[in-house]
């Protein structure tokens, strides 16, 4: 009985940090700014076939419309209220993406902007996407409703009413974040209401929340409301399976705030690892692919257990948020795949994969000034995600995850779930290559010539399909085949010109024997 007791307990304090994804599957994907019946049908047809655990929705809560010919993707991030009614769908529409999505077992993650409402300059004639009156210059949301009495204007004290200093916690957490109107989250009313909003998402079956600008709030403050959040709904999830917590904190070291802080409440956004891989890669500062061997803690990341991890964001994509140039992106495809692909092979953290779409890149001193430019759409509606014939995206899409590399990437990181970090080897410089336990192995040659070296995968004896270069289809691979010895030594090479520098190798990449009748 007491043992009983105490597993429950443990279960209680773990509950926030498990993002709850169907045994096999361990990443998610952020499907930045995509339409909910386009979410839907690509959990069916796309994600759950391929291994794919989960998706990052972007907010689905009432936001203003910024009327230019775009629509910037930042008014997703400006509320008016707590309907779920945005140009990704109606309550209609989000209902059955989330049934769809969970019945094939992908779990829908909501991006939940809980610290503020919108700019104190949006003009109150500014129309909503669910067109909801609202004005911000009297503190007057009705629909949710808010009043002049739920905001931090009269505790902040910045000489603007802004965040003016980030190495003072106090304006942090109680002054406006360029200008977005600041919850007074110290009153239960405030929480109250947050918690009504979450709770009637978790009641149509979502899994977790990612937590929009955490920085800015009181970790207790934070606590409070979502102590009041209910249990996940049963349809999908076992009784008692609280929702997965994950909260964006920037923290790059030489501030006032912590991650740290934050650890009580759920996991936390690990924006070290997308900057510092981001890096080692661009081999800047003297750094070098073979310093990756105590990659996570030792480079003093937070706790694996607390991480959730990213190559890059939909903010630091566009030189927002943290890591400035150094981030990786789709705009440097051969990096970027070895990046994620180094992110999904190595066991740190729980990882969440980047889709993004094309935006007109124009810069000005460095700058890009498109940095603004809202999802491919015609006339303010959102553009169909549409499909090619080698399944890669049309209409501006990039569709990250459906690149073959990080595709099969992600099914690599299932297949060596729970094996330990093995067999590293270096070359002292940008050639490395490590195992996870006897499920799989992976090399990468980042220098600036070939790479010829027979290394100990510790898989079994037989033969095997890169996953990078190809698939194995009908037993048969499409890319390159990599032997592996009785004593688990494997021959590769790698050419620095190679479109793809890296090879990935796995226990179900493995060619079966046919044997003669």
């Amino acid at each position: 009985m007491r043992l009983l007791l105490l597993l429950s307990v443990l279960g209680v304090c773990w509950a926030q940090y498990n993002p709850h994804t169907v045994p096999g599957r361990t990443s998610i994907v952020h499907l930045f700014e995509w339409r909910w019946d386009d979410i839907a049908l690509e959990c069916e047809r796309y994600l759950a076939p391929n291994g794919f655990g989960g998706v990052q929705i972007s907010p689905p809560n009432e936001n203003v419309v910024i009327n230019n010919p775009s629509r910037p993707w930042w008014e997703r991030y400006q509320p008016v209220s707590y309907k779920i009614c945005t140009r990704s769908g109606n309550e209609d529409e989000f209902r059955d993406m989330v049934t769809r999505c969970n019945n094939v077992g992908v779990r829908i993650y909501v991006d939940a902007v809980v610290n503020h409402m919108c700019g104190n300059g949006v003009s109150s004639g500014t129309s909503s996407t669910c067109g909801s009156y609202f004005n911000p210059g009297l503190r007057d949301f009705p629909d949710v409703p808010y009043s002049a009495w739920d905001f931090n204007d009269g505790k902040c004290k910045s000489y603007s009413g802004d965040v003016e200093n980030y190495n003072d916690i106090y304006q942090v957490r109680d002054c406006r974040l360029v200008g977005l109107l600041d919850l007074a989250l110290e009153k239960d009313y405030v929480r109250s209401k947050i918690a009504e909003y979450m709770n009637h998402l978790i009641d149509i079956g979502v899994a977790g929340f990612r937590i929009d600008a955490s920085k800015h709030m009181w970790p207790g403050d934070m606590k409070a409301f979502l102590d009041k959040l209910k249990n996940l709904n049963t349809s999908w999830f076992p009784e008692g399976a609280r929702p997965f917590i994950y909260q964006e904190v920037i923290d790059l070291g030489g501030e006032a705030i912590k991650s740290s802080d934050y650890f009580g409440n759920g996991r936390v956004t690990e924006f070290k690892y997308g900057a510092k891989l981001g890096t080692v890669l661009r081999k800047w500062s003297g750094e070098k692919m073979a310093y990756l061997k105590n990659w996570g803690e030792g480079w003093a990341f937070m706790p694996s257990n607390r991480a959730l991890v990213f190559v890059d964001n939909h903010d630091n994509q566009r030189g927002h948020g943290a890591g400035g140039s150094s981030i990786l992106t789709f705009w440097d495809p051969r990096l970027y795949k070895m990046g994620v692909g180094f992110m999904l092979a190595h066991p740190y953290g729980f990882t969440r994969v980047m889709s993004s779409f094309r935006w007109p890149r124009y810069f000005v001193n460095g700058k890009d000034i498109n940095d603004w430019v809202g999802p491919p759409n015609e006339n303010g509606v959102i553009k169909r995600v549409t499909v090619n014939p080698d399944t890669t995206c049309g209409n501006d899409w990039v569709c990250e995850h459906r690149w073959r590399q990080i595709r099969n990437m992600v099914i690599f990181r299932n297949v060596v779930d729970g094996q330990p970090f093995t067999n590293w080897w270096d070359n002292g410089n940008n050639q490395v290559a490590f195992g996870r336990g006897n499920r799989g192995f992976i090399v990468f040659n980042n220098d600036d010539w070939e790479l010829s070296v027979t290394l100990q995968t510790g898989l079994p004896a037989g033969t095997y399909c890169d996953v990078i270069s190809g698939d194995k289809i009908d037993n048969q691979c499409t890319g390159i085949k990599i032997y592996v010895s009785g004593d688990g030594r494997a021959y590769f090479n790698i050419k620095n010109t190679a479109e793809d520098p890296f090879i990935a190798i796995h226990m179900d990449s493995k060619l079966h024997i046919k044997l003669d009748k």
